[in-house]
Formats: structure tokens, sequence, C-alpha cells
């Protein structure tokens, strides 16, 4: 019934001119009622109707629900049939599934399209934005094998407060205070993990803790930063290559070099991936202390041989310099891992200034039974000796 429900709507809105979603609601409740008169039907399944009729014309059909749920942090469609979403850090399956790939392809086209962008067999791969901030990316035939691919991570609107990390145990009380200090005495801090490990919400969080008084500039490919707490903020965001057109091309190393000339008292970098590694601990290494980053890694120690290797490729340096500038820039690295039971603060770690490789010195981790503990002291307390004093100062 919903599916000749559809098209009967669909060919009354063809002989309307530019009908208001109002008018389209409308006419569906009609239709709605008209078809349903003579049948025994709750009240229930008639506005579930109402509302997956409207879905599907005015919306993103089947997956307008996931999108209004705010407990659905991502969701994943692999082709008509298999559609998945994560919530609380699990994923499900969705019952509902799409009729059939072009229903799929369609509403693919009406997100793209929104944004201005094109997808096709021509160019099969697609990052845009929706207007809330979400994040989706396309993926057709014939890269994806099996059929239309679209994942979409939602931009989560509610400000998350340290506290209900506390709740959910993704960190302690004591760790949370110690990063807190960390944070205002202007240490520089790295942030790895895995996909989906909760880099982005732990940066938002931590950003938190920046005095209100300072100018932040925030760097990301795609925007994702939600920083409330500092109005001396600027946002830049990279703009990917558009149809070949280089000119139209800005990466995030032009855009750290921009950022430079623009007096920031803390420089943040949503996620580092390659040669801009090197511009960011640059940035890092000359006045712009407090700054922060991310990147994918499974570890501590991976991420800083990761760095390591984008440092390396394509700038033309010894390994010794790409080490001795790791080891001046960064100061902190905390670990995220994603767990059956949510996404944890595994470790927090400071490099070692005074050894000649990149070598940890752990302060916090995860001992046998789960429970985040103190491991040691953190043994370069510049920084925080500098802001202690200068807490001093301004009490007397």
């Amino acid at each position: 019934m919903e599916r000749e429900l559809k098209e009967e709507i669909i060919e009354e809105l063809k002989k309307k001119e530019l009908p208001s979603e109002l008018e389209i609601k409308d006419l569906i409740i009609d239709k709605v009622i008209d078809r349903t008169r003579d049948m025994t039907l709750p009240i229930e399944y008639k506005n579930n109707l109402i509302r997956d009729l409207f879905n599907s014309i005015c919306r993103y059909d089947i997956l307008q629900i996931l999108l209004e749920n705010k407990d659905i942090d991502e969701i994943m469609v692999n082709g008509p049939e298999y559609i998945f979403y994560e919530k609380a850090g699990k994923i499900y399956r969705e019952n509902r599934t799409f009729e059939n790939t072009d229903q799929l392809e369609n509403i693919i086209q009406t997100i793209v399209g929104k944004m201005n962008k094109i997808v096709n067999q021509a160019k099969p791969i697609v990052d845009v934005r929706l207007d809330d901030g979400s994040r989706v990316n396309v993926v057709l035939k014939p890269i994806a094998i099996d059929g239309p691919v679209l994942t979409i991570r939602k931009f989560n609107k509610s400000f998350l407060k340290m506290e209900d990390l506390l709740i959910k145990d993704t960190i302690n009380q004591e760790a949370l205070e110690f990063l807190k200090l960390l944070v205002r005495s202007r240490y520089n801090i790295f942030i790895s993990g895995g996909t989906s490990s909760g880099k982005t919400t732990f940066l938002n969080l931590l950003a938190g803790f920046i005095p209100v008084d300072e100018r932040l500039i925030t760097i990301e490919d795609s925007a994702e930063l939600s920083i409330r707490n500092i109005p001396n903020l600027i946002r830049l965001e990279g703009r990917q290559l558009d149809n070949d057109n280089f000119d139209t091309h800005i990466d995030i190393r032009k855009l750290i070099k921009t950022a430079l000339r623009m007096r920031p008292d803390r420089i943040i970098v949503g996620e580092v991936r390659g040669h801009e590694a090197f511009d960011m601990l640059t940035a890092m290494n000359t006045g712009h202390e407090g700054s922060m980053s991310t990147g994918h890694a499974n570890s501590a120690k991976d991420m800083l041989l990761r760095l390591l290797t984008m440092v390396l490729v394509g700038n033309d340096l010894r390994e010794d310099v790409g080490v001795n500038l790791i080891k001046s820039g960064i100061d902190i690295v905390i670990q995220l891992q994603r767990q059956h039971d949510g996404r944890k603060l595994v470790g927090i770690y400071e490099i070692l200034k005074n050894e000649s490789a990149l070598v940890l010195n752990t302060l916090f981790e995860r001992d046998k039974l789960g429970a985040l503990i103190r491991i040691s002291e953190l043994k370069n307390q510049e920084k925080l000796n500098i802001y202690e004093n200068n807490q001093n100062f301004k009490k007397e």
C-alpha cells in the first residue's frame, strides 16, 4: 500500500508548482485517510505510514528515522539490503531495507545534489557534509563491488561533558584533573586512537579547558569540532580537489601556514595523515604551546612511528632531525581505544625530552582489571611550574 500511495502522491505533486512541505504533508494525510477509511487499522500504523511517506518524498527515506535518533552516532549502508548503525559504541543491524538499488541511489543523489556535488561511475567516490554538520561518504560501482556504500557520521549537537565520560568510565577523576592541568599549563597534546575511538569527541572536551581569553584556530579536513567556550575562535576547513581542478584544492598544510599569520595562541589540527605533520610540529615548536592534534594508531608507540614516517616522507630530513622535531613539538600522547563496552582512554604518556630516541614515560594506564591507574609522575614539569607560579602571582 505504501508504494502505491507514494506513486499516486508523486503524480499529483507533478501537477503542482513547487509545493511547500506543509502542502505535501497535507496531501499525504488526505491520501492516507482516504485509502484507509474502510480499514480497521491502529492509529499508530496510520501515523507511521504518514511519516514514512513524508520521509520518502521530502527527506532521506528510511534513513531519516536513524538520522533523527540522537543516540545513533553512525549509519552504514552496504547496498540496499544491509543497513547498520552504531549506538553507544555497539553496531546494530536495521530491520528495514531499501526496496532496490535504484531507491538507494536516488537517496544518495538527493544527499549529494543538495551539497552541489556529483557522484557517478566516472567519479564514484565523494565526501560531503550535511547541513547539520554530519559527514557523508559515498562509494559507487565499480569501486564498490556489491553496490552503493553510504556512510554517515552524525554530528553530535549536544555538548558532551567530561562528567558523561566519567559515568561511562572513559576516564576517571584523577586522570581528568591531570589533563585539565596539562591543558591549562600549555602542554602540547596529541590524541591517538583507532577508527571511531572517540578522538574528535575527546579533543572537543580538552579544548573546553582552554582559557577563554586566548585566541584559538582550528584546522580540519572536514569540520567536526564543536568548541563553544572560546569567543576568539577561528575555524578553518580544507577544500577538496573538485573535478581535477587543482586551483580549488586547499590542503591542511596551506591552512596551517595561513593560521600562523593570524596570531594564534594555540592551534588545533583535527587530524594529521601525511605531510602536514611537519607543519603542525613546526607550529608547536614556534611559540604556539598548548596546541593539540589527533592521529590514527593502535598504540602510542605506533603513533610516534607513524608521525616520524609522515615527517620524513616528502620533507628530505634525516631521521634524527625528525625525531627531535617530534620530541620538541609533542609533550603528551593520549591513547584511546574502542572496546566492547564503549570508548576508553587506555593510556596517558609523556615523551621524554632527554633521550636520543622516541621514548615514552607511562603516566596513566589500564591495569588487568581495566581500571585506569597512575603509573608514574610527570618528568618534564617546566610548563607546569610556570603555570603554577603564574597562578600564585595572580592570587597575590
